[in-house]
Parts: C-alpha cells; sequence; structure tokens
C-alpha cells in the first residue's frame, strides 16, 4: 500500500491511478469534489439498468452515462479514461465476480456503456463544514456497507437487494444530517433508514459486507444510505453476461464540485 501523502487536485489523482501510482480506496480524498461510483454494461442491457436507476434512484442516482464505445467522461471530467483512472474494478460475468484488477482496459469494448453513480463520498464535505463529524473519514476508513433485506424496484433483467452504507451520527445531530445530505438527491441524498439495523436485515454491525468496521459509541445513532454497491447486488441475482463495476471504496474522483449537484 502506498504510504505517501495524497495530492487534492482530482486530475493529478486520476494521472496517479492511471499511471499504477496510486491504488488505496478514495473517501477523504480531492475534498470538494464529486466522486461516483461505475457501472458499465453491454448496450443491449443499457436500458433496462438505466430503467432500474431511475426506479431506485437512492442506491443508484444517475449522473453521467457515456454512450457506447466512449471511455470519456465529458460531463464530469474531460480527458479521463473510465478504463484505467479508478484505482480497482471488478469484473462480473453472468453474475459471478471472477476478478479485480487494476484497469480494465482487457475487458473494454465498443459496445460498452458506461454509467457513472453518484456517491456519499461526495457530500461528507457538507456534513464536515456543517462541523458534524464523520467517524470513518476522521479514522482514515472506507465506511461500512452492508447488504440489506430491503428489495430495490426491479426493471427488466435487473433486481436484487438495496446495499446501504453506515455512518455513527451524533443522536443530537441526527435531524441536521436529514437536511443537509437531503439537498443531494444526486448523491444518495436523505438516508433510508435510521436506527435500528436488524429493522432492515443487518445483524451485527462489526461484520460490513464491504468496507471498514467503524465502531457505534454512546450517544451515537446508525444512519444508513443507499450505496452504488446495489448495482453488483443486482448483478449478482441478474446475471448479466457482463458487468465492469469499481471495487468497493474505489471511486471515480471527477472535476465537479459537490455544490453544484445541491438543491435548494
Amino acid at each position: 500500500m502506498q504510504t505517501r501523502t495524497a495530492p487534492k487536485s482530482p486530475g493529478e489523482l486520476r494521472s496517479l491511478i492511471r499511471n499504477g501510482e496510486w491504488s488505496q480506496p478514495t473517501p477523504g480524498l480531492a475534498p470538494g469534489y464529486v466522486q461516483t461510483n461505475l457501472a458499465v454494461l453491454p448496450k443491449e442491457l443499457a436500458f433496462d439498468f438505466l430503467l432500474y436507476c431511475q426506479r431506485n434512484p437512492q442506491p443508484c442516482p444517475v449522473i453521467e452515462v457515456v454512450e457506447a464505445g466512449s471511455v470519456e467522461p465529458k460531463q464530469l471530467a474531460l480527458g479521463a479514461d473510465l478504463r484505467t483512472d479508478l484505482p480497482k474494478y471488478l469484473v462480473y460475468e453472468h453474475g459471478e465476480m471472477v476478478a479485480e484488477v487494476d484497469d480494465i482496459q482487457e475487458f473494454w469494448r465498443d459496445d460498452l456503456v458506461s454509467f457513472l453513480l453518484g456517491c456519499s463520498f461526495s457530500f461528507q464535505m457538507a456534513l464536515v463544514h456543517a462541523g458534524i463529524p464523520v467517524p470513518h473519514l476522521d479514522e482514515g476508513k472506507s465506511d461500512p456497507t452492508y447488504i440489506t433485506t430491503l428489495e430495490t424496484k426491479p426493471a427488466g433483467i435487473f433486481s436484487g437487494p438495496m446495499v446501504v452504507s453506515m455512518w455513527p451520527i451524533p443522536r443530537s445531530e441526527v435531524s441536521r444530517v436529514v437536511q443537509t445530505t437531503s439537498r443531494f438527491p444526486g448523491l444518495h441524498g436523505a438516508p433510508v433508514h435510521i436506527g435500528d439495523p436488524a429493522a432492515i436485515g443487518i445483524q451485527d454491525l462489526d461484520r460490513p459486507d464491504y468496507g471498514d468496521v467503524v465502531e457505534l459509541k454512546d450517544g451515537e445513532v446508525p444512519v444508513f444510505w443507499g450505496c452504488g454497491v446495489t448495482p453488483q447486488a443486482a448483478a449478482m441475482r441478474s446475471k448479466p453476461r457482463m458487468m465492469l463495476t469499481h471495487s468497493a471504496g474505489h471511486m471515480f474522483i471527477t472535476d465537479q464540485r459537490y455544490q453544484k449537484l445541491a438543491v435548494l
């Protein structure tokens, strides 16, 4: 693992990632800039997936769709290459995760459509600026992420459970957190659940399906947001012949300021 200090410029970070000089998770990197989840599918499945995202906007908020064969997200990061500019990727074939790789050039085809989905890593700075602690950020961790018993709304071939991320929030700050994050529907928006984890099928907060363990301290409440790993859960159930995604916690860093996605 690299020990060098991370740069704050999105372009410099993408360059380091592309050149194999940075492969760590991305929470806390490029503060103030939007980070996104990635899902890449054959064109024949793109409409089904877009409809799936439209029906499930909290876990799967679409920020940009990159047309078939293109690797450049022109709205979010001119000159970037989605095949190389994320620290780690996952490769799914017929619902099975078959590889975790540093780039997806060998898997790329001209019929692939890329979806960039909003990520809660982006609005964590809004909470920091509001004086609300973000424990996983303070501890240098990825937020703990869980597969729930909440079902997403199916579309075409796609269906599956909702995946959520959890941030421990001081009880006195929960209402402010809801108000703050509700302004960013393109970055998962308001929480999908507050309180008892068992109510959404999570039996043990110390055993996340993805990410790191973050301790829930006295006076804190577990708050859960829809998570962009949800498409990976949909891939495992729906078994598309191919899907390429980010590896959990390893996001695409854009040139877009998160404030641009706020709604009044």
